[in-house]
């Protein structure tokens, strides 16, 4: 798996190096640098995008229980986009180290936090889904079809399929399947813990079950990547090449599905500027404005997930996980 991660981040930070080459380096650090005074303002404004995904985070992870604090899930959520974009791994990397901090905050337990996860990945996928689509339909209202439009709409439609399989295999007892093979294996190798992860199937289908808090975490998920737009708004206007908010949200829609596509790539490096050449030139755009678009779009992330990578770090040593009630028996007993 390491070997396979390095080989597709090696071919991401081709591709890009490829595409600085072939549209010109020195035109996309000029856009760039006529577009630096939007980054400070794009940086500030992420945080609304974060709050709303630590929001439907949390309000899954809170699903019969005690209220959780929402400064603990932005923390999380930071964490968790900083590992992603910024660190060596696939793209769900972040989702693996979160859970397990996760696990030890109030008591949580690996089997909720897991769940919790989980349902939030599938829900944030169905919301980029619908977002895409949503950003398709606006963009065949706004230019004419061609062989890229329908390129579009066969790959969301593949997204369509790919979320509806993902969400049934959960129903169907994928998850179960998976946790009998995870039990198996831990009772096998001695590994300790294995109980926490008993139940975790029916523990997803109870969130899922809770409607009012999925949809409420599905309607916050649609939010968070919508306000994106005016992410792309404001870095092409500071470019000098301002679109309407109709065309930026078309641009934002699309570019997030192709980086996506490409989470077997780290931080979708090439893929991402392949989007955004790709979407932007329906509007008029060059390559060019396209990736100097993507790269200001790095700078945000490397802007907040640097800062998130301290604050993990922090987590790991502070969230100590709580000491199992049969542990502390047999100190008291110890001592006396």
């Amino acid at each position: 798996m390491r070997q396979f991660t390095l080989i597709a981040g090696a071919f991401g930070i081709g591709l890009t190096i490829w595409m600085l080459g072939r549209f010109g380096l020195h035109d996309i650090l000029w856009l760039m640098a006529a577009g630096g005074w939007s980054i400070p303002v794009i940086i500030l404004f992420h945080t609304t995008q974060v709050c709303a995904s630590a929001q439907a985070w949390r309000m899954l992870a809170q699903t019969g229980r005690a209220r959780l604090g929402f400064g603990d899930f932005f923390a999380l959520r930071c964490a968790r986009e900083g590992i992603n974009n910024l660190l060596p791994v696939a793209q769900v990397g972040g989702e693996v180290i979160t859970t397990r901090l996760l696990a030890r905050r109030h008591h949580v337990g690996l089997r909720r936090a897991a769940a919790a996860t989980i349902c939030d990945l599938t829900i944030e996928l169905l919301s980029q889904v619908t977002f895409t689509l949503i950003g398709l339909g606006v963009l065949f209202c706004l230019v004419h079809r061609s062989a890229v439009t329908d390129e579009l709409m066969e790959s969301a439609l593949a997204a369509v399929a790919l979320g509806a399989v993902f969400l049934g295999s959960q129903y169907l007892g994928a998850v179960s399947v998976v946790e009998k093979l995870l039990v198996r294996i831990a009772a096998h190798l001695g590994w300790d813990g294995v109980e926490d992860i008993r139940g975790l199937h029916q523990e997803i289908l109870t969130l899922y079950r809770t409607h009012e808090n999925s949809l409420r975490a599905g309607a916050l998920q649609l939010l968070g990547w919508s306000l994106g737009t005016f992410e792309v708004f404001l870095v092409l206007d500071a470019m000098g090449h301002p679109l309407s908010l109709a065309d930026s949200f078309v641009i934002e829609s699309v570019g997030q599905a192709a980086k996506s596509a490409g989470f077997a790539v780290p931080g979708a490096l090439g893929v991402s500027e392949g989007g955004y050449i790709l979407i932007g030139g329906l509007f008029g755009l060059s390559p060019q404005v396209g990736i100097a678009l993507s790269l200001i779009k790095r700078l945000r992330e490397i802007a907040w997930g640097l800062p998130s990578l301290l604050a993990w770090q922090v987590m790991e040593m502070r969230w100590i996980r709580p000491e199992p009630a049969h542990a502390k028996e047999i100190h008291l007993s110890g001592r006396s």
